[in-house]
């Protein structure tokens, strides 16, 4: 696997670019968050739960593991009700791929399959299961057939999502990316 610089801390990082799990719940967690923050919450449950297994996860007490997901520094700013989101996704991974996330894409015939398999998944909507198909695209080298039209616009060189972040540099350059566009949507929406 390559080195993902997307938490911008090295243990974080490492667990990203070693465990699909750690980088599927990366994902998952990258919402109305910092998304280096986001990233960084798989190597937090890992530290604290001990593990990032999805059958030890899916079975973790909900209470306890809401818990440890909750405690300061947080795996989220909605710590508690996303513990309940990746475990879910755990739940999804056991049911569907016997516990092995990288069947999820690793299995997928073109890039529309792979889209369907993560619409499928709990917490990905359409744009996130778009931004985790160029993730994988452009940093893993998996690119099923067609996966460019697919994903659209994210697909492209530049610095439209994490897909795009390789170090801090390329973090500051989406961040600004993201704020231009939500200040030219909320000047669109003022116009109507």
């Amino acid at each position: 696997m390559a080195k993902l610089q997307i938490a911008q801390d090295p243990i974080a990082d490492e667990l990203l670019s070693t465990d699909s799990f750690a980088l599927l719940t990366g994902m998952l967690l990258d919402q109305q968050f910092p998304m280096e923050r986001a990233f960084a919450g798989p190597a937090k449950i890992k530290d604290r739960f001990g593990s990032l297994d999805p059958e030890a996860i899916a079975a973790a007490d909900p209470t306890e593991f809401a818990d440890l997901c909750a405690t300061p520094p947080a795996i989220h700013r909605y710590g508690r009700s996303m513990a309940g989101r990746v475990q879910e996704l755990a739940r999804t991974v056991v049911a569907e791929y016997d516990g092995e996330t990288e069947r999820i894409w690793t299995e997928a015939t073109t890039g529309a399959d792979l889209f369907a398999r993560l619409r499928e998944l709990p917490g990905f909507g359409e744009q996130k299961a778009k931004i985790f198909i160029a993730l994988l695209a452009k940093q893993l080298d998996v690119k099923p057939a067609g996966w460019t039209k697919v994903v659209g616009d994210y697909g492209k060189k530049g610095f439209r999502s994490v897909a795009d972040v390789t170090d801090a540099d390329s973090l500051l350059r989406v961040r600004e990316f993201k704020k231009a566009a939500k200040a030219a949507a909320k000047a669109e929406s003022a116009q109507h």
